[in-house]
């Protein structure tokens, strides 16, 4: 594999997962477009390169199934050898559950964790040493609103993107001091194959759901009703805010989603205020607070 490491300079190399289509690409190309380097990684690796192929040298096409250790561990190494270093490790990869909670199979809820959650999990191991020797890097998890607002039909999706935020905040607050930062992005519904060729849904629908999980599957599957989030622009302003001084730690994308977070935002303050009299009620009389 050719070793490209010199003409990585002072710009940034990214490695992104889930490029073959929607966010991943988009954002590949972003990165690309902004002059950085790209790693970018997909089960078919053939399916990038009219998209992204060529730019100098500056995009590596790696085949990568990220529920697969061995192949995390060879695009890594393979990336490394190649620029020298990951600046930017992207965990996009994932995919749709459609389904009431109780509608919802084991197996494909262990299924959709392996990929949505543990993938990230083994890919951030596998980039930490390289970053913490180097004192820098930015791993940037890619969650969605369903992160941060439970929504029926989404229950176990949903699941997978909570769980992501939490690891998310407990990461950033580990490696804070050794200059790697981390920054998770709640996406609204983006234009992409997500409710489409990826997505996945309970084997049965069950009548008592009809208006609640039911209703809302419905019209995620529904063709002729396009999301309002622009994959390409979601892209642009990721870059941005790795660009930025000082990154944010939440990135949510699109105005219904800005929208769904600070309704949940709202609806948790006035739960804390309505309840406080039972929540300290809960400690000893003279407990005081550190």
């Amino acid at each position: 594999m050719q070793d490209r490491t010199n003409l990585v300079g002072d710009r940034r190399v990214w490695f992104i997962t889930g490029c073959s289509s929607g966010l991943g690409l988009e954002l590949a190309k972003a990165a690309l477009l902004h002059g950085d380097h790209v790693v970018a990684t997909a089960r078919d690796p053939g399916k990038l390169g009219d998209a992204i192929g060529g730019q100098d040298g500056r995009a590596l096409l790696l085949r990568l199934d990220v529920t697969s250790q061995a192949e995390i561990d060879d695009a890594v190494g393979a990336a490394e050898r190649t620029f020298g270093r990951i600046d930017v490790l992207v965990n996009n990869a994932g995919y749709g559950y459609l389904g009431a909670v109780e509608e919802s199979e084991e197996q494909d809820v262990r299924d959709l964790f392996e990929t949505n959650f543990f993938a990230v999990a083994r890919l951030i191991h596998a980039v930490l040493p390289g970053m913490r020797q180097r004192r820098r890097g930015h791993i940037v998890n890619i969650s969605s609103i369903a992160g941060l607002v439970g929504f029926p039909a989404v229950g176990y999706y949903s699941a997978t993107k909570f769980a992501v935020e939490g690891l998310s905040d407990v990461l950033r607050k580990e490696v804070a001091s050794l200059g790697i930062k981390v920054t998770v992005v709640e996406p609204g519904a983006l234009r992409t194959e997500w409710s489409r060729g990826s997505i996945r849904q309970a084997k049965v629908s069950l009548a008592d759901y009809d208006t609640t999980a039911g209703a809302v599957r419905r019209r995620i599957l529904q063709p002729q009703h396009p999301e309002p989030g622009d994959p390409a622009r979601a892209a642009q302003a990721i870059v941005r805010a790795v660009e930025a001084p000082t990154p944010p730690i939440h990135l949510v994308l699109g105005r219904v989603a800005l929208q769904a977070a600070r309704d949940e935002v709202d609806l948790l303050r006035r739960e804390l205020d309505k309840w406080e009299p039972l929540t300290t009620a809960a400690d000893y009389p003279d407990a005081s607070v550190p």
